[in-house]
């Protein structure tokens, strides 16, 4: 049996369904712009909407359906349907809740000292950001460090950031001159290169992902390099490149990480055996041999584990010197790659910016471009941004606190029913 019932919104109304059966029960909702009185094209939804769910979930041919409008009033159908789409929610008993996206605890944040200090976000600010996106067409969304905090990878500006510790992020003209600077860099990246990818996605991150499969954001562009958007299931244009990817300066060939990080083992046994060992300690704080983790994936360690004896793979193509596929500070974002960004910035209707100070230009431009081309503009991020002088819509919190509520308030994962 399915039962329907009507709830307001702010776009209009939302229908909830509950259908029950021997072996499965499911509670879904569905949103819909007429008016709160079940109208005929409401029940066809009804119908189209339950009968695709069902149809996927026991294959068999539908029987007899009954839909209960609150009232009392009942009214029969079957099912023939042409939705095969749509975004619900499941619950089987006696097994998991799966991958619902639900805002965390505050608890689950305190513990991790990469996440800024910042108050849950209000009623109000759920209610901008949500109409924030919902009056957008073409909706673009610029990620920063401040959505992986929450991941335990630090980023660079905020209070407890790397730099609060004194750290500098190696430089592009000094990895390129100095070979000394770039065993320092790889011998940091390969020892934090396993805690780095052990990092799972945030509820912002399967949020956002949620958003883009629904057809609520037209184009994604990140600064992070650390991939948890591709891992959330979202294809994000990567700003800053990636660590996942290493290429070489002189021939410009590359190849995966996880085949670098097999080279670094093989020419360097005895020292890959130590780190191993080694217990590198939360994200960000002191543990034993000084490590802490950096934003970048590499972690801070004592001069004496790569000073002498650290041997780097060369280019199997050029014998070339290899680098991360990331544009380090002092370098340019590739042409090709930041005309598309531009691009996206000039065409969209709004831009959202999540988790970034905008301190570098590279991002801070896109912005700017955005907001003279007549788009719309919203920032939420825990501190100050560069674009905040002129960003008429600004939230302080926690992306993991937010996001997901945004999610659940109206009719934005929903995709248009075709009837």
């Amino acid at each position: 049996m399915a039962v329907i019932s009507n709830k307001s919104t702010m776009l209009g109304t939302r229908f909830s369904f509950s259908i029950h059966h021997s072996s499965i029960a499911m509670s879904l909702s569905f949103h819909s712009h007429s008016p709160s009185s079940l109208s005929p094209s409401s029940l066809r939804i009804a119908r189209s909407f339950l009968g695709t769910v069902m149809t996927d979930f026991f294959q068999p041919r539908l029987g007899n359906w009954h839909l209960t409008r609150r009232g009392g009033r009942l009214i029969s159908f079957k099912g023939c349907v042409k939705f095969v789409h749509t975004t619900c929610r499941i619950s089987i008993p006696g097994t998991s809740p799966g991958n619902d996206v639900k805002p965390p605890s505050n608890n689950s944040f305190r513990d991790k000292k990469a996440v800024p200090d910042a108050d849950p976000p209000s009623i109000k600010d759920v209610n901008l950001l949500y109409q924030f996106f919902d009056q957008s067409t073409k909706l673009m969304v610029l990620t920063g460090a401040g959505i992986s905090t929450e991941c335990g990878i630090p980023d660079y500006r905020s209070p407890n950031g790397a730099y609060s510790t004194g750290f500098r992020p190696i430089t592009h003209q000094e990895f390129l001159r100095s070979s000394r600077a770039r065993r320092r860099y790889w011998a940091r990246s390969y020892a934090g290169w396993r805690r780095f990818t052990a990092a799972q996605p945030s509820a912002a991150h399967r949020a956002l992902a949620t958003l883009e499969k629904a057809g609520r954001i037209d184009f994604m562009i990140t600064q992070n390099v650390d991939r948890l958007h591709h891992r959330a299931g979202s294809n994000p244009l990567e700003l800053h490149g990636t660590v996942y990817t290493v290429i070489c300066i002189d021939c410009g060939h590359s190849f995966s990480r996880s085949l670098f990080q097999d080279q670094l083992k093989e020419l360097n046994p005895k020292w890959a055996e130590a780190i191993e060992n080694l217990d590198h300690g939360d994200p960000g704080s002191d543990k034993s041999f000084g490590m802490k983790q950096r934003p970048d994936g590499d972690i801070e360690i004592d001069e004496k584990f790569w000073e002498e004896d650290f041997v780097l793979p060369t280019c199997q193509k050029c014998n070339g010197v290899l680098k991360p596929e990331v544009v380090f500070f002092g370098d340019n974002v590739p042409k090709d790659r930041a005309d598309m960004a531009m691009e996206a910035s000039k065409r969209c209707d709004a831009l959202l910016v999540l988790g970034s100070s905008l301190m570098t230009f590279s991002a801070f431009r896109l912005v700017r471009a955005a907001h003279e081309a007549g788009a719309a503009t919203a920032i939420v991020n825990i501190g100050e941004t560069r674009a905040d002088d002129f960003v008429p819509l600004k939230i302080n919190a926690r992306l993991g606190e937010i996001l997901p509520r945004v999610l659940n308030t109206g009719s934005i994962t929903v995709p248009a029913v075709q009837l």
